[in-house]
């Protein structure tokens, strides 16, 4: 088992920024690829971004290529997520990803279905 627990969420004025982090225990951090999806009220889930065991590899959904940077500190076991040029679009709430399998089977909407756990999820509020 691999608990997540996302901190960061809030409100936050459009143009501005936030750090979302995903602090994971239970089994080794390394060993799994990791994921941002977000949900927005009435909407399906969505990928956000999704990074590789090592942390070289970075993949972006469409909607926020250029304005947020998935990473991980291993060491500390941690998930990151820094979202800038904040939109109201933005507002969701977003969820941390775990999966041992190679990080493209997180990438894209209809991952989903291949995640093995997932965080209890922090609301992003962007206001106009």
């Amino acid at each position: 088992q691999v608990q997540l627990v996302e901190s960061g969420g809030g409100l936050v004025q459009a143009g501005g920024s936030l750090r979302l982090s995903c602090a994971a225990s239970g089994r080794t951090f390394s060993d799994y690829a990791m994921a941002w999806f977000r949900q927005a009220l009435g909407k399906e889930r969505e990928f956000v971004a999704a990074i590789s065991r090592s942390g070289r590899s970075t993949y972006y959904g469409d909607s926020v290529k250029g304005r947020f940077t998935i990473s991980r500190d291993n060491a500390k076991n941690t998930l990151y997520l820094q979202m800038n040029s904040l939109e109201p679009e933005d507002t969701a709430v977003y969820y941390c990803a775990a999966d041992r399998g190679v990080v493209q089977t997180l990438v894209g909407d209809s991952s989903v279905k291949n995640v093995d756990y997932w965080g209890q999820g922090a609301q992003v509020t962007v206001s106009s």
